[in-house]
């Protein structure tokens, strides 16, 4: 992990294409601005593990789901066999 001290207004340049800014400080916390292209994501942290837990519940739901499922095409397997099998 890199660790740096900055100052207000300071900014942190990383890859070339994305900016942090010091934009303001208080006691406890520190206010920063994010400059970075469309393509590139910026969660917080809190934020971010919410998304991954919510995207793994949604696959586990859609397993099962599969699982029900089955058709002349899989030949007596169930899709959601199918599926794991191919990963």
């Amino acid at each position: 992990m890199l660790i740096l001290t900055r100052k207000l207004n300071q900014k942190l340049i990383i890859n070339d294409n994305i900016e942090v800014v010091i934009l303001e400080t208080y006691k406890n916390a520190v206010k920063i601005g994010i400059k970075a292209p469309n393509n590139v994501q910026v969660f917080r942290e809190e934020i971010y593990r919410e998304i991954k837990k919510a995207n793994e519940m949604s696959k586990a739901a859609d397993i099962k789901a599969l699982e029900s499922i089955k058709t002349p095409h899989t030949q007596g397997f169930n899709l959601a066999d199918k599926l794991k099998h191919k990963n």
